[in-house]
């Protein structure tokens, strides 16, 4: 039950950003079900991945390929979709601990805490990341094969 409260949460969170980022119609429905799609991916694999940097970067590159489809069949920048379904995976509470060691000056709880958010937040841009630059190749060969089809069809049409 848990789950879903944090999963429901997670959602209704993502709503409150879509709107402020002026988010309307479809669009606001889809940033918000990403919202609840990359809290869900996080939560579910929990019993087989209980590291939590491993999920971070299989939500993160999940709702990286969904804004980037969605993006494509809305016509709209990936961001749209992509920055407010990330907002459940910040991870808020590691960035509060590891401020609040630095401000008691426990170095030794610190440097742990800091190393372990820093590991999430790299989790999170390789899933961007990876997810991202294989669109693009993907786009880039697309391009080339339509450029080379045109070519041929052009070529053949002189002759």
């Amino acid at each position: 039950m848990n789950g879903w409260i944090q999963i429901i949460t997670g959602c209704l969170g993502t709503l409150g950003f879509s709107i402020l980022f002026n988010n309307r119609g479809k669009k606001l429905v889809f940033a918000t079900v990403g919202g609840l799609l990359s809290w869900a991916v996080f939560l579910l694999p929990e019993p087989l991945l209980p590291g939590e940097a491993v999920r971070y970067l299989l939500s993160a590159a999940t709702i990286t390929v969904y804004a980037e489809v969605l993006a494509r069949l809305e016509k709209t920048p990936t961001t749209t979709f992509l920055v407010p379904s990330m907002i459940p995976l910040i991870p808020g509470g590691a960035l509060y601990y590891t401020m609040n060691y630095a401000l008691n000056k426990q170095w030794s709880q610190f440097a742990q805490q800091a190393f372990y958010t820093l590991q999430l937040a790299l989790s999170l841009a390789v899933g961007i990341i990876a997810v991202t630059t294989v669109v693009r190749l993907l786009t880039v060969l697309r391009n080339k094969l339509k450029n080379r089809e045109h070519y041929h069809q052009f070529h053949h049409s002189i002759k």
